[in-house]
């Protein structure tokens, strides 16, 4: 793979192999210097919650037997890409701000950036199958264990899997073989795709343009799906007579709304912007609660708000409680 770095002067400009270059240096929040220790603390926490809460979550759905469901098996794959996302993303950012360097090599940046768009990317395909889950659950009850049985759940996992770590291959090879100008400086911190194609010194139209068409499959197409779902689930969730198989349905969906607001909310906001509002400090602010904020409240929502991970839980814990006594 040849990488090239393009030193601009005047009207001159020298190409030098990149191979050569060894690192990258991360701008980060060095513009705010009073907010980058308040920061380091908010993503560590971030980060510590994150995979604790996941971590958790995973290990409920296989010991606990009542929570071999579809819907779980589907959570843990989604517990599971989380932590992968938020140590890709926010791992670097900790160690350099401790170790004071801001620097990453340039096969740690490549194998960054491709990570976190494989676990992104398959998040956006994830959620919009975990609404079909939902709409088959609430819709045709009678028919979902034969629809949503193991071999199926198993395909639809690999799917979105294959899909995302497919779709970031082709945007990560696609930037990765561009030639970069002026200077090895990422104005982020962390190899985000947006931010590492802003060094290119040659015509970018042919990347832009891969990446907006793999951006509106990943998001406005899953998000259209989840829309045609719920809408199903609400017209069905309003003609269940009883009060508390109303209550339960919309407090199953509401988790699950909660997600997707959120996760596609930020993303629409940092791939999909118009050109002309291009904020590289929102977009660092706004990765922040993608990479961080997002996959921590997942484990949260989806805990707080089900009654069958509470029980799970408080059974996990008073076995370890018998078994320590």
């Amino acid at each position: 793979m040849l990488f090239h770095l393009c030193v601009c002067t005047g009207k001159q400009m020298f190409q030098a192999n990149l191979t050569s270059v060894t690192v990258f240096f991360f701008m980060g929040f060095s513009h705010y210097p009073n907010v980058e220790i308040i920061l380091f603390v908010l993503c560590l926490l971030m980060y510590l919650i994150t995979l604790l809460g996941n971590t958790i979550l995973i290990f409920i759905t296989i010991l606990d037997s009542h929570l071999h469901t579809p819907m779980y098996f589907f959570l843990s794959n989604l517990s599971f890409l989380d932590i992968w996302y938020t140590s890709s993303a926010l791992t670097p950012m900790l160690t350099n701000f401790i170790s004071g360097k801001n620097t990453i090599s340039l096969s740690g940046c490549a194998t960054q950036m491709y990570f976190s768009l494989a676990m992104g990317s398959t998040e956006c395909v994830l959620l919009s199958m975990m609404a079909y889950d939902r709409y088959v659950a609430i819709c045709n009850p009678l028919k979902y264990p034969i629809i949503m049985n193991r071999r199926v759940c198993v395909q639809i996992a690999a799917a979105s899997w294959v899909t995302g770590c497919l779709t970031a291959l082709v945007e990560t090879m696609s930037v990765l073989l561009l030639s970069l100008c002026g200077n090895n400086i990422i104005n982020h911190f962390t190899c985000e795709i947006l931010a590492v194609l802003k060094l290119a010194c040659v015509d970018t139209s042919t990347v832009r343009l891969t990446m907006l068409v793999i951006s509106i499959l990943l998001l406005p197409v899953p998000m259209l799906l989840i829309c045609i779902s719920y809408a199903f689930i609400l017209s069905n969730i309003l003609r269940i007579s009883s009060v508390d198989g109303r209550s339960k349905a919309f407090s199953t969906c509401a988790a699950h709304l909660t997600v997707v607001v959120l996760f596609y909310g930020t993303a629409l906001s940092m791939y999909l912007k118009p050109s002309a509002v291009d904020s590289q400090e929102i977009d660092k602010f706004m990765a922040l609660v993608y990479a961080g904020l997002t996959p921590m409240l997942n484990p949260i929502i989806y805990s707080l708000r089900n009654k069958e991970v509470k029980v799970a839980v408080k059974k996990l814990l008073i076995r370890n409680l018998l078994i320590l006594s």
